[in-house]
């Protein structure tokens, strides 16, 4: 017996989930009200999952505020919004099965913002045709996931926390659970499972400005699915958020509300010039994320960006007691991480990786795999927003989804003979582990992590070129060699420096996919803004699949029912806040 599996807890379950936040724990509990064995592993705490930071709201067609609101307004308002990138039958199901997620989160006890009548509050956001926003205050997210930790505990949901998952088991191209270590203690874990449902988040935390803390979104669900045999698509459709920090550096990238403009912030450039006016003299800060995002890189790569490379919000302007009142998590914030008072100085922002709306490679119906039993949910996954994200889809997608892809994996489950294992497959997994363990090279794993951040920063930001994305890849060619002499070293704190390999691991697959995709994307279209192919091309309204032995492939998108094409009419912004 060796020194690993003397070390080594194993597991069985009817159904893994892997990550803890929103999906997966909606994916947990409908396992477990159907009394389907199920298990939850999450490398963060249950409490602290990205899901908590959502602020805006969760879109449902409820019509408690417009009653003319319907699910294929809904639908087309989302495939619109996605540049029609977004699958028909995948917008279709989130958008009908919507009204149904908002009640199981009224069952779990979540308080939403009511009407003195007691009806759900709904409001405008982004490019709604109705007010079909529910929220609860500016911390939605944060009340959804303690809503759900709450329902898990009622139903005893066994939930591991901080183990790290570092490879799926699959043998014939099925999956059979799934290998991993306890980021405190390095106790290994073997899951025998006879399905497992990626929930463990999206990729955007491989730019240097995110706004993911620095152990999540590193792409781990693209590197798990893709290393089990599935593939990826639209890697390079990332959302990219106006108005994340520049300082401190340990908190690049973290949000300031877009409540923040639609308050009456104001933009300014490092000359004091309100640059809107330049890109959309109309709407001006409250236009659309993308153009936002946008004008700003623009006018930081033309030099009229502050020194750290940013722009102005300033809502100094403001009376004191509205910034309190409407902005207080943004008050606090800047307070917190700078000792700025935003009453009287203005805040220093740019353009921060937000949202990956590519992911892994699903079918709409139920968010399988190409792997027999594996499944992907959440940000994880693609299909819903194409190339720009409608605001407060992200939020009901976890529970439309979770709630059918958990059925799915139980029905998948209840249909098999006999569970496959592989002897090889586990000690390829064990022994992937201990070369790390035994790695002494002269690399460091978070100097490496830096180094695909800063580039894929510099070369695959908001705005790209082929010269610079094939420059990109250059630098991920050697930053992969650099990969093969890291040293790690775990402490008295823990096996961090272990799950950092495996971040890095995760960051660099999602990396090349992604490059490699916005280089085949030769157009530009919403988020994906090519400078030297300015226009859409008609001929690239499809997905783009990637994986490492096809590259990147076409994959035509259905076309979209008559009965929602006819509603995909213009949506006026006027009188509505920001996405």
């Amino acid at each position: 017996m060796t020194s690993a599996t003397r070390n080594e807890k194993q597991i069985s379950t009817t159904v893994l989930v892997i990550g803890t936040g929103g999906s997966g724990l909606r994916a947990a509990i409908e396992l477990a009200e159907m009394d389907t064995d199920v298990l939850a592993v999450g490398k963060r705490p249950r409490n602290d999952a990205h899901t908590s930071l959502a602020a805006g709201g969760i879109n449902a067609a409820l019509g408690t505020m417009d009653e003319d609101d319907s699910w294929q307004q809904h639908a087309a308002d989302t495939i619109k919004e996605s540049y029609n990138l977004a699958n028909p039958h995948t917008v279709e199901i989130v958008a009908r099965g919507a009204e149904q997620g908002i009640r199981d989160l009224e069952r779990y006890g979540m308080s939403f913002a009511r009407e003195e009548d007691g009806r759900i509050s709904q409001r405008f956001f982004g490019a709604h045709t109705f007010r079909r926003t529910a929220f609860a205050g500016d911390y939605t997210g944060l009340e959804i996931q303690r809503s759900l930790v709450n329902r898990a505990a009622q139903l005893n949901v066994p939930i591991l926390d901080e183990v790290y998952i570092t490879r799926l088991l699959v043998r014939d191209n099925q999956v059979f659970g799934a290998y991993g270590f306890d980021i405190n203690t390095g106790t290994r874990y073997l899951i025998h499972a006879d399905a497992v449902i990626l929930a463990a988040g999206g990729h955007n935390r491989i730019w240097r400005r995110t706004s993911s803390r620095r152990d999540e979104n590193t792409g781990d669900s693209f590197r798990l699915a893709v290393d089990a045999g599935a593939r990826l698509r639209d890697p390079e459709l990332v959302q990219f958020h106006p108005s994340g920090i520049i300082e401190p550096e340990s908190a690049a990238g973290t949000l300031i509300s877009e409540a923040a403009r639609g308050e009456g912030g104001i933009l300014r450039n490092a000359l004091g010039e309100r640059f809107m006016e330049r890109y959309d003299p109309v709407r001006m800060e409250l236009s659309t994320r993308d153009r936002v995002a946008l004008a700003a890189y623009t006018e930081i790569k033309e030099g009229r960006g502050t020194e750290n490379g940013g722009i102005w919000l300033d809502v100094s302007h403001l009376p004191r007691e509205v910034i309190m009142d409407r902005l207080p998590r943004v008050y606090q914030t800047m307070m917190e991480l700078q000792m700025l008072d935003i009453t009287q100085e203005p805040i220093e922002i740019a353009p921060t990786a937000h949202y990956s709306m590519g992911g892994v490679w699903v079918r709409p119906d139920d968010h399988s795999t190409d792997v027999d039993g594996l499944y992907a949910i959440g940000e994880a996954s693609s299909g819903l927003h194409g190339a720009n994200r409608l605001g407060g889809n992200s939020l009901i997608e976890l529970l439309v989804f979770g709630r059918i892809v958990a059925r799915a994996a139980a029905a998948y489950s209840a249909s098999l003979e006999s569970q496959p294992r592989s002897a090889e497959a586990l000690a390829q997994a064990r022994t992937e582990i201990d070369n790390l363990l035994t790695a002494d090279g002269h690399e460091n794993v978070r100097a490496l992590q830096r180094a695909i951040r800063n580039m894929m920063t510099e070369h695959a930001g908001v705005v790209r070129d082929e010269e610079g994305l094939k420059a990109g890849l250059a630098k991920l060619d050697e930053i992969e060699q650099r990969m093969g002499q890291v040293g790690i070293h775990p402490d008295i704190a823990g096996y961090q420096d272990l799950a950092h390999a495996f971040d890095l691991k995760a960051s660099a697959l999602a990396a090349r996919a992604t490059l490699e995709a916005a280089v085949e994307r030769r157009e530009t279209r919403g988020c994906h803004n090519r400078s030297d192919y300015p226009d859409t091309d008609p001929a690239l309204q499809v997905n783009l699949v990637w994986s490492p032995s096809t590259g990147v492939t076409r994959e035509e998108i259905p076309p979209v029912p008559a009965e929602i094409a006819a509603l995909m009419a213009e949506v006026s912004t006027v009188g509505k806040l920001v996405e």
